[in-house]
């Protein structure tokens, strides 16, 4: 793989953080809901994280980019980073059994991607995640990601305008992808010990290597791009909703529910934190508030 492809991959993601950034502060600026008259407007902080390697030397790094206590949002992050080094054992032996080629020979790495995760501030809006990656090895390369919604209190029109911006997004790559990587979601947000989903689900796919980097990238590029779509009219209609005292507990009963998949099972969490990556970009994505029964 050429540092060319992997140069043009690092800078979709930052092209693509800026674009939500601008949006979901755009968002913040128009007129509140009577009962944040009061809030001013969120606007992110951006603090620039980094990687060292065990011998201090440069490990890569990125951008934290976080918003809290806004009108519309109560907590969201965005994170861009593009790191590189060795892998450590624990990341070469779950490679490894992913059957990633020439891993345990070689187990220097980079990866690039941007990552997600919003809590808003009314209990009707729901809460969303979305990244999308590139990893590549001395002997494989791979993208993955993708995005899935999360409501405290669910809306079936939410749902289905959200899934439909999702095959859009995957329709034009191929037919068999939409179906594919909406069952894997289905599957991969599942809380085992809660025997539930963790949302309504979306897509998530990972590994992907058609042996086509141009084709691959475009479709991550797509998945990227669909999620403005998707999320922003939900975020623009239920921040105007009444809430009450019920719909904010389900709001909190609902974060730890996310909570506890994000610290548990979720791959991105283990990666960055076994990787030796900023801990306060890596868990970025906890919500600010919640509560367990």
């Amino acid at each position: 793989m050429l540092e060319r492809e992997r140069d043009r991959a690092a800078d979709w993601f930052r092209e693509l953080r800026d674009r939500i950034v601008a949006a979901f502060e755009g968002l913040e600026t128009q007129a509140p809901p009577e009962r944040l008259a009061d809030t001013a407007p969120g606007h992110f902080e951006v603090t620039k994280t980094t990687r060292s390697a065990d011998d201090g030397s440069d490990a890569g790094g990125g951008l934290m980019s976080v918003m809290r206590g806004g009108r519309v949002f109560e907590k969201v992050g965005v994170n861009i980073s593009t790191v590189h080094g060795t892998l450590g054992e624990a990341a070469i032996s779950s490679m490894a059994a992913r059957g990633v080629p020439g891993i345990e020979e070689d187990p220097s790495f980079w990866a690039s991607g941007i990552s997600l995760v919003a809590h808003m501030q009314n209990p009707h809006a729901p809460a969303v995640h979305m990244n999308t990656r590139m990893f590549w090895t001395p002997n494989a390369w791979w993208f993955g990601g993708g995005a899935d919604l999360n409501p405290a209190i669910e809306y079936e029109e939410d749902t289905a305008h959200f899934h439909a911006e999702m095959r859009a997004a995957c329709d034009g790559h191929g037919d068999d992808l939409y179906p594919r990587f909406k069952a894997w979601a289905d599957e991969y947000f599942f809380i085992p010990h809660r025997k539930r989903a963790r949302g309504v689900g979306g897509i998530f796919y990972d590994d992907l290597n058609t042996g086509d980097w141009e084709a691959d990238f475009a479709f991550t590029r797509s998945v990227g791009s669909a999620f403005l779509p998707a999320f922003l009219p939900l975020a623009e209609k239920r921040r105007k909703a009444d809430w009450t005292d019920e719909d904010r507990a389900a709001q909190l009963a609902h974060r730890g529910l996310y909570a506890e998949y994000n610290l548990v099972y979720d791959r991105g969490t283990k990666f960055g934190l076994a990787t030796g990556h900023d801990p306060n970009a890596v868990l970025m994505s906890l919500p600010p508030v919640a509560t367990w029964h």
